[in-house]
């Protein structure tokens, strides 16, 4: 039976989350109904990560298993064309061997966290960005950021239903940028604690408005007590954007 990849690009602000749940509306369950409707089978779409209510992607990979072999663009054609109008789309499809899992298989993720700064309301990039009212200091939240890379006791920064065996995690790569008034957060690792990411921009945007001073994020992740994390930053400015393999 053909196990195919699928990479995924969706708005999460209608789902639950990627994961499915009962009579709740998930990017998961969206993507099954869709290809029930295509080829007549029930399967399970298997994610490479669990995305929040109200996070995106740009880059999720699935894995699914058919009875039978389909063109690739059959696939990502048909399944497109049900899934509509969600905001739900397949970008490819490919087919692996039966090995690969899009979950257990993965060597890295990268995530992408955008704020910008701006009085007036939002309106072409509303849902999609966190707006914040008071100006950043980019290059500080960069630099006191970067006390987070390598492999730390991430407590401070993990959801109290958090339900990853242990708190360590490896972060390989964090950078804090600015473009045309987009301020994008952009952290690389093998995986994440529940509510990592949201945490950490919640403490750096704290850092960039002056609200935190030199030296706390640090203070803050050795400290290992969830009470120390400044509040969470809000689902809609995450994204999931790339999942990376074995060649």
């Amino acid at each position: 039976m053909p196990k195919y990849k699928l990479t995924i690009e969706y708005d999460g602000s209608p789902f639950c989350g990627w994961q499915q749940q009962a009579a709740q509306p998930s990017v998961q369950q969206s993507i099954a109904e869709a290809i029930l409707k295509f080829c007549g089978e029930k399967v399970t779409v298997n994610g490479a990560g669990r995305t929040d209510t109200g996070v995106h992607a740009t880059g999720q990979v699935a894995h699914i298993i058919l009875s039978k072999a389909w063109p690739l663009e059959t696939i990502k054609k048909a399944v497109n064309f049900h899934l509509k109008p969600l905001p739900v789309a397949i970008l490819d499809v490919e087919e692996v061997a039966n090995e690969f899992d899009a979950r257990f298989s993965a060597i890295k993720r990268y995530y992408r966290y955008d704020l910008i700064y701006r009085q007036a309301p939002l309106t072409f990039n509303k849902g999609l960005i966190w707006q914040i009212y008071y100006p950043l200091d980019i290059e500080l939240m960069h630099q006191e950021a970067q006390c987070l890379v390598g492999k730390h006791d991430f407590t401070t920064f993990r959801a109290s239903h958090c339900q990853s065996k242990s708190p360590v995690k490896t972060i390989d790569k964090i950078t804090v940028t600015e473009n045309a008034g987009l301020i994008s957060i952009h952290v690389e690792a093998l995986s994440f604690l529940h509510n990592q990411i949201r945490s950490i921009t919640g403490c750096l945007k704290d850092i960039g408005t002056g609200r935190w001073e030199q030296g706390r994020l640090e203070q803050a992740l050795l400290s290992a007590k969830r009470e120390e994390c400044a509040a969470i930053a809000p689902p809609h400015g995450l994204y999931l954007t790339r999942v990376d393999y074995p060649h």
